[in-house]
């Protein structure tokens, strides 16, 4: 009886301890189960932010270059022109509807000048209403061509091209006639507005042309050089500066500024 408790016993011991096991294997297999669901889990959010990050920083670049581009300003001759002219613009008036005789230094150069305030009312007046504000005092020439086209450009008060007074207008005024082929020859000796393609881009930017040249007849005529143009020969003589992308188009080697203009 005694050898059969003790079997007895040792069974039951047994199964009390395959039981324990068994539980403490689904214990396990849980515990295993809940980590991987909670790694699983983990991992989802840790994407999903990871998306918000990704997707805001997106936004926010995205924000940033469209500010930037819609900062940019776009290069022109002179500020963005409209079909009309802005209070700011000069008065006709001013040109008197007359012809204007006076001088213009460029350098050391001395050019007798006259302005067709009866032709070109507009530019003329607001090329006198600058000049006397001192507007063009030490404004640099920036851009001289010496092939094909035969002009120097002033009258940018930040050297680069597209600067101008503030403000923009036009008609064109007084173009050359233009030929069959569609351009006309700007004469020797001749000052002209140059502009951004518009005929309402005027500036204060004006080129004098040394040779004659052939363009388009897009640009005011409202004065010419009426003496001392051979003046300029020292600074075309010198040509662009090295390194220019193109060599006979460029800022002029010798460094040129605008002087003292005086009209009466």
């Amino acid at each position: 009886m005694a050898s059969k408790k003790k079997q007895q016993n040792l069974f039951s011991s047994t199964s009390n301890k395959l039981a324990e096991y068994e539980q403490k294997q689904q214990l396990r297999e849980k515990q295993a189960q809940r980590k991987v669901r909670d790694n699983r889990v983990a991992f989802l959010l840790g994407v999903a932010v990871l998306a918000v990050t990704v997707t805001s920083q997106l936004i926010w670049s995205s924000q940033q270059v469209s500010q930037v581009v819609e900062a940019e300003p776009t290069p022109s001759a002179s500020p963005s022109a409209s079909e009309t002219n802005s209070a700011l613009v000069p008065d006709p008036a001013i040109a008197e509807s007359r012809v204007w005789s006076g001088s213009m230094m460029v350098n050391n150069a001395k050019l007798e000048i006259e302005l067709f305030g009866d032709k070109a009312p507009q530019a003329t007046a607001n090329f006198i209403k600058l000049s006397r504000k001192g507007f063009f005092k030490d404004v640099p020439c920036h851009r001289l061509t010496t092939a094909g086209l035969f002009v120097l450009q002033c009258g940018d008060p930040t050297g680069t091209g597209t600067g101008g007074p503030g403000y923009s207008f036009g008609p064109i005024e007084n173009p050359p006639v233009a030929t069959a082929a569609g351009t006309a020859v700007y004469e020797t000796g001749v000052l002209a507005m140059a502009n951004s393609g518009s005929p309402y881009s005027n500036g204060s930017q004006f080129f004098i042309v040394y040779g004659d040249t052939n363009l388009l007849p897009d640009y005011t005529v409202f004065g010419r050089v009426t003496n001392g143009l051979d003046g300029l020969k020292p600074i075309i003589d010198a040509g662009v500066q090295a390194g220019s992308a193109n060599a006979s188009d460029g800022r002029p080697a010798v460094e040129t500024k605008l002087g003292d203009i005086v009209l009466n």
